[in-house]
C-alpha cells in the first residue's frame, strides 16, 4: 500500500456541527486510493514559516474503489491549520501522505465489536461500519455497539446515518452520550453522561469482545484502564487512536 505524497482537490465542504466541517476531496492521482478502514491521512498545510502536518481519519462510507477522500475536522480558534482548512474553496489543492494508522479492522471475527468515540474520533467508524455490513452478509455471527460521546446533541456527527444504520441492521446498536446537557426526554439512543458509564450495562467480556477507542486522549486512557484493570482485557484486543487538537 503506497504512502507516497499525493494531491487532493476539494470538491465540497459541509458544516455538520457548530465547529466541525466534513470535507470531500478528489484523489488527483487517478485510480483508487487504497486504504484499510480506520486509517488516516496527513495533510501538508503550507504557511509562511513552514509546512504544517495535520492528520485526519478517513471518513468515506466505503473503502472500495475510493477515488475520493473524506474526513471531518474540528475548528480550533486561532489555529493556523484550521483557518486555512475552513476557508478552502472547491477546486483548491492540497498535498497529503498516507494512509497510516493501526486503528484498523483486522481479519479476526469476534462475537462483538465495541466501538467507542468522542467528537471527530467517530469518523473512522463510518468506513468500518460499511465493511462490517459487508462481512456480516458473508458470516452473520457478530454484534456491533457504537458508543459516541459528545457535549451536546448538536455535536452528534452523522447522527441520522447511525440511526438509519441501526434500523437497517439488527446486529448494530447506537448509543449517544451527552456530557453537558441533562435530558428531559431522551430518545432510545440518548444518554446523559460520559461513554465510560456505558460499560456497567454492556458488560465487556475479553473472551468475546474487541474494543476500538478513538478520540479525546483522556477518554481513551480512562476506558483503556477500565478494561484492563476491571475487566481483565489483554491489551492486544484494545485498539487505540488518540485525537489531540492542534492549531
Amino acid at each position: 500500500m503506497s504512502r507516497k505524497e499525493f494531491h487532493l482537490i476539494l470538491e465540497k465542504s459541509e458544516q455538520i456541527a457548530p465547529d466541525v466541517k466534513h470535507f470531500t476531496f478528489r484523489y488527483e492521482e487517478g485510480g483508487s486510493f487504497e486504504f484499510i478502514p480506520g486509517q488516516f491521512i496527513t495533510l501538508h498545510i503550507p504557511t509562511a514559516e513552514k509546512i504544517l502536518r495535520r492528520s485526519y481519519s478517513i471518513a468515506n462510507k466505503t473503502h472500495k474503489a475510493a477515488n475520493k477522500i473524506e474526513f471531518a475536522a474540528s475548528y480550533v480558534p486561532a489555529g493556523i491549520a484550521s483557518q486555512l482548512l475552513f476557508t478552502l474553496k472547491p477546486g483548491d489543492r492540497l498535498t497529503a501522505t498516507g494512509p497510516f494508522g493501526r486503528l484498523i479492522l483486522r481479519d479476526e471475527m469476534p462475537e462483538r465489536y465495541i466501538l467507542v468515540a468522542t467528537g471527530t474520533g467517530v469518523t473512522p467508524y463510518r468506513t468500518m461500519l460499511a465493511e462490517l455490513e459487508y462481512r456480516f452478509k458473508l458470516r452473520p455471527c457478530f454484534k456491533v455497539i457504537l458508543l459516541f460521546g459528545v457535549r451536546r446533541q448538536e455535536d452528534l456527527l452523522y447522527r441520522d446515518e447511525f440511526i438509519a444504520f441501526a434500523k437497517r441492521n439488527v446486529w448494530f446498536e447506537f448509543h449517544a452520550y451527552y456530557s453537558r446537557v441533562k435530558l428531559k426526554e431522551a430518545l432510545d439512543y440518548e444518554h446523559t453522561g460520559y461513554v465510560l458509564s456505558a460499560f456497567n450495562e454492556i458488560k465487556p467480556n475479553a473472551k468475546q469482545d474487541i474494543v476500538y477507542l478513538c478520540g479525546n486522549p483522556n477518554m481513551v486512557d480512562e476506558v483503556f484502564t477500565l478494561l484492563v484493570k476491571s475487566y481483565a482485557f489483554p491489551t492486544d484486543i484494545i485498539r487505540r487512536e488518540k485525537y489531540i487538537s492542534s492549531n
